[in-house]
């Protein structure tokens, strides 16, 4: 049976997409270099799935190591989520996030075509639409990233465009996430950064387990219902299954794909703060702080058009959002 190779499969949402993908049939191959992931995500998805997963340990940008992948396995299409995403860390280290995310990119695409592969489904952001001040947020908004990050999933989506257009035998989906959070209903799998979480969710619960003083809100006085920024928040359940429906829709419309995932619903730092205190019952103490440079008061998504074309639609609220992330982060702190 042909496989769909996985980069980046043991981090937060590839290892969810892993999940969905053999729940609807697919079998899959990982390569992850475990820089932001931990190898022993890769028994969880075993025990979820109760499939013995294909993993091989590196670097997307090695393309002798893509070679063997390919060789050895039936790959019939990528999904591409392998590279570096902290929007404040790729401002201090811009070069490195070039690096990795676009020459990986660039690696893959051309080890895909020795081997005529040619479906490819990528992990953009909405980070992609910058600034952009009216919401909400369509595939056709205006595209201005801010930061590094940023510009690097913009660059890559102009280079799947490019090759696209070079060559129109290409099946290529783009998606737009918007804050994934959440975990698997097993509590196995979850969002776990090295270090600080750069994330406002993973924040929260290290606050709630002890870890963390409080949490640090940026910014009181955006012109919003609390003045508190307000996001689209997904959860990764939901945005995984985004991707399976991307696949299926490749397989029946072939071409170039552009879709948001994100549930339409903007939530301010204060309500999901409010969420995880009734999942967890825990009182969440937070401080608030100058908001931080680039921010804005107000982003979510249009979700139309992954509705009408792929039937993607999300069926989680919040407080399941918050209580999903509470049970899989109770597991690694509270004994």
């Amino acid at each position: 049976m042909s496989k769909v190779l996985i980069t980046g499969g043991l981090g937060y949402i590839g290892s969810h997409t892993v999940v969905e993908l053999y729940e609807n049939g697919y079998e899959t191959v990982i390569i992850d270099n475990l820089y932001n992931s931990r190898i022993d995500v890769l028994d969880k998805l075993e025990k979820i799935t109760k499939k013995k997963i294909s993993f091989y340990k590196g670097d997307v940008r090695d393309k002798d190591l893509l070679r063997k992948i390919f060789s050895e396995e039936e790959i019939s299409g990528v999904i591409h989520f392998a590279g570096l995403k902290a929007v404040g860390e790729s401002c201090e280290i811009p070069i490195e996030y070039y690096d990795n995310n676009i020459g990986s990119t660039i690696a893959l695409i051309e080890v895909m075509k020795e081997f005529n592969v040619k479906r490819i489904v990528f992990s953009s952001s909405a980070t992609v639409y910058g600034k952009c001040k009216v919401v909400p947020l369509k595939e056709d908004s205006p595209l201005d990233a801010t930061n590094p990050y940023g510009r690097t999933k913009l660059f890559i989506e102009g280079i799947l465009k490019d090759l696209y257009e070079s060559d129109k035998t290409w099946e290529i989906g783009i998606l737009r996430y918007f804050n994934p959070v959440g975990a698997h209903k097993s509590g196995l799998i979850g969002e776990r950064p090295n270090g600080t979480p750069n994330n406002l969710v993973p924040y929260i619960a290290e606050v709630a387990a002890g870890i963390r003083p409080h949490v640090r809100v940026f910014g009181n006085d955006y012109d919003t219902k609390d003045g508190t920024g307000v996001r689209d928040y997904i959860h990764v359940v939901d945005l995984a299954y985004g991707h399976v429906l991307a696949l299926k829709k490749l397989d029946e419309a072939h071409g170039l794909l552009i879709y948001n995932l994100g549930t339409g619903t903007g939530y301010s730092v204060l309500d999901v703060i409010k969420a995880f205190e009734k999942a967890s019952n825990i009182k969440i103490p937070y401080e608030f702080y100058d908001r931080r440079p680039g921010d804005i008061a107000t982003s979510y998504a249009d979700p139309t058009k992954a509705l009408k074309e792929i039937g993607f639609k999300a069926k989680y609220g919040i407080e399941e959002m918050m209580e999903d992330h509470w049970r899989f982060q109770k597991n690694l702190y509270i004994k």
